[in-house]
This record gives structure tokens, C-alpha cells and sequence, in this order.
């Protein structure tokens, strides 16, 4: 990476709803599979931005030159009996910023947080074939299983969902 990425944890996202939801937007578009379908409206992304903050969510954003260039969502599980796990999601990265190690850095900076959390146990799911599938077996993840027909894609299709963990130690 020529330009140098910093790592900050939201609690507030008032400053940069408008660069969240541009990037929602964005990744959408480009036919992400983050639980939305193109196209998403700036009022449908300023809604979904505005609900993420709260306890059980750490929000990353990775900056370059001030300006958000990824994100990524630590969910952690509030049941008694999940408090040992977290949930990895919405890993976006923008466009003209990847393939840059953002996402990696990303991942590990949640994976951090995870094990301050004392979690020893993360989960994600990602869409069969998509880049990312790469990026998190990379980092260390296991492939638990696919789901067929999981989501529904821009084309109307049904795309099957990979399920991955990771056991970290604290």
C-alpha cells in the first residue's frame, strides 16, 4: 500500500453517514452480497447506517487520506450462551481501493477487538465464489459449510452461502 491506512473504531457514525452510505451504495452496485439488492436508494443506506451503532457492534472504518476506504462490522453475540463468539460482517472495501490489504487489515484489527472481548469463536458467511472467499480462508478461516439458495442476487438468481469459522485463542 503506497498511502498509509488508518484503523478507527466508530461509537458515533453522524460524521460519516454520507461516506458509509455512499460506500454502501457503491459495493452494491457492484453486486456485493451484504443483504441488499441494487438499487439501494441513499435513504435505504442512511437507515441501515444509522442502525448499526450499539453495544454489541464494534464498527471499523480503514481511512486513506481521510476519507473512508473500507469497513468492517464485529457483531457480538449478547445470548449468555454466545458470549464467547462474534460475528465478522459487512466487509466492504471501495473500489478503487482494493486489492491493497485494507480488508486484511480490517480482519485482523476486528480480530483483535474479538480477543479484548474475550471471544474465542468468530463466524462469517460470504457467497459462494465471490473474492472474498479467498481474502478469508487467507486469514486463517474454515470452511463449517454451504447453504444453497441463501440470497437472492441483482439477476433474481439464488446464490449459496459459505459458512466459515475461526477459533482464536485470548
Amino acid at each position: 500500500m503506497n498511502q498509509s491506512v488508518i484503523i478507527e473504531q466508530l461509537s458515533s457514525i453522524d460524521t460519516y453517514i454520507e461516506e458509509l452510505s455512499e460506500l454502501l451504495i457503491e459495493v452494491v452496485e457492484d453486486g456485493a452480497s451484504i443483504g441488499f439488492l441494487p438499487p439501494l436508494s441513499r435513504e435505504e443506506a442512511e437507515n441501515y447506517w444509522r442502525n448499526v451503532p450499539s453495544s454489541d457492534v464494534v464498527l471499523l472504518v480503514a481511512k486513506v487520506d481521510g476519507h473512508i476506504a473500507g469497513t468492517v462490522q464485529l457483531q457480538l453475540c449478547g445470548k449468555a450462551n454466545g458470549s464467547h463468539r462474534a460475528e465478522i460482517a459487512k466487509l466492504m472495501t471501495h473500489q478503487n481501493f482494493r486489492r491493497r490489504g485494507i480488508g486484511r487489515v480490517l480482519m485482523e484489527m476486528a480480530e483483535g477487538i474479538a480477543r479484548k472481548e474475550n471471544r474465542s469463536l468468530l463466524v462469517l458467511d460470504t457467497r459462494e465464489g465471490d473474492s472474498s472467499n479467498l481474502l478469508y480462508t487467507s486469514v486463517g478461516y474454515l470452511l463449517a459449510g454451504k447453504i444453497p439458495n441463501f440470497a437472492r442476487s441483482a439477476d433474481g438468481g439464488l446464490d449459496a452461502t459459505m459458512i466459515y469459522y475461526k477459533i482464536i485463542s485470548e
